[in-house]
């Protein structure tokens, strides 16, 4: 049962923005900070996401509808289903941050790695976490607008601008600017990795530095926090079980089925923290909190679920009929979060 390390360096973050939250002019520099941050990282996803490739996979279409489907209109669907939860279980800012993380884009890098483990269409995955990158950078901040409303952080036209100014419009300009630094992106992808990590423990840190300062933190309880997990738990296995038998109810074959279930169970914590800080403002530590907890759940789950598919003895079965698209052969050298 793998523990990110990335997750506990999120959590000493926490600890840190609760020991020495960032007041008065600290508070302005962060939050500067931590908004050319977020530019910086969409103009690294811009330059990183090959379009053109992700585009060649337009030949499995059925693959890659399914995926789309279940990150942003099952997930979102089970998302508003949760409401009937509040209040009795969960406080309404919890479910604001539960509903957010149905609203996030899928994985490329761990989707690729657990596809991959379990002897699944690694290609497929490629391109269907990539389609819902390049989706979800505009449709995740639109579905945001219309199920949250006011309620999340306040979405108005000043939160579109924010939006359009901080996240579209630096993976826009990476993607113009990739034929010519994408070589060196890739080059020291290793160093601005690292870069990237830190700019979203920044994010983190600002945000709930924000948090604690208003005192937002006393509405959260052990209780609540229980029931978050397993409501949390609950949402992955369906979407586990959905995909799955999904997959086989639309006769696609065992290794597309397996990057189906990994591509479409899964939410992306690089992609969705810094659209909630743009999103939620100054509620953004509560509203990321469901979505750092999912994330070390999807890992652990799907990690020993990836071995036992690599152990399914349906893997020496002959398939069913083949769907009429072909599989895509992309290049693997599409890395992403």
């Amino acid at each position: 049962m793998p523990i990110d390390p990335y997750i506990l360096l999120l959590l000493g973050t926490v600890g840190l923005a609760a020991l020495f939250p960032a007041r008065g002019t600290a508070a302005d520099v962060a939050s500067g900070a931590s908004t050319a941050a977020i530019a910086f990282l969409f103009f690294l996803y811009g330059v990183r996401l090959s379009t053109r490739e992700a585009l060649d996979g337009l030949r499995h279409w059925r693959l890659h509808i399914m995926v789309l489907a279940c990150t942003f209109v099952v997930f979102p669907l089970l998302g508003l289903a949760a409401r009937g939860l509040v209040p009795t279980l969960l406080t309404h800012p919890l479910y604001q941050g539960l509903l957010f993380l149905t609203l996030v884009p899928s994985t490329i890098q761990s989707s690729i790695a657990f596809t991959s483990i379990a002897r699944g269409n690694v290609p497929a995955a490629i391109c269907a976490g990539s389609f819902s990158s390049l989706v979800g950078i505009v449709l995740t901040p639109l579905l945001a607008a219309v199920l949250l409303g006011n309620s999340g952080g306040g979405f108005s036209a000043d939160s579109l601008l924010k939006i359009v100014l901080q996240l579209l419009v630096p993976f826009l300009a990476g993607q113009a600017l990739r034929p010519w630094i994408g070589g060196f992106v890739t080059r020291h992808k290793k160093g601005l990795g690292l870069v990237d990590r830190g700019s979203i423990l920044l994010v983190v840190y600002t945000a709930f530095s924000e948090g604690m300062v208003q005192g937002i933190w006393h509405q959260v309880s052990p209780v609540r926090l229980a029931v978050l997990l397993g409501v949390e738990a609950v949402l992955l296995a369906v979407m586990l079980v959905l995909t799955w038998y999904g997959g086989k109810a639309l006769r696609f074959d065992r290794e597309d089925r397996i990057a189906i279930q990994f591509a479409g169970s899964k939410k992306s914590l690089a992609a969705g923290l810094p659209m909630a800080s743009v999103l939620f403002g100054a509620h953004a530590s509560l509203a990321v909190l469901p979505l750092m907890l999912f994330h070390q759940m999807q890992l652990m789950v799907c990690a020993v679920l990836a071995k036992r598919r690599a152990r399914d003895p349906e893997k020496a079965a002959p398939a069913p009929a083949p769907v009429a698209e072909s599989r895509t052969a992309v290049g693997s050298g599409l890395r992403s979060r």
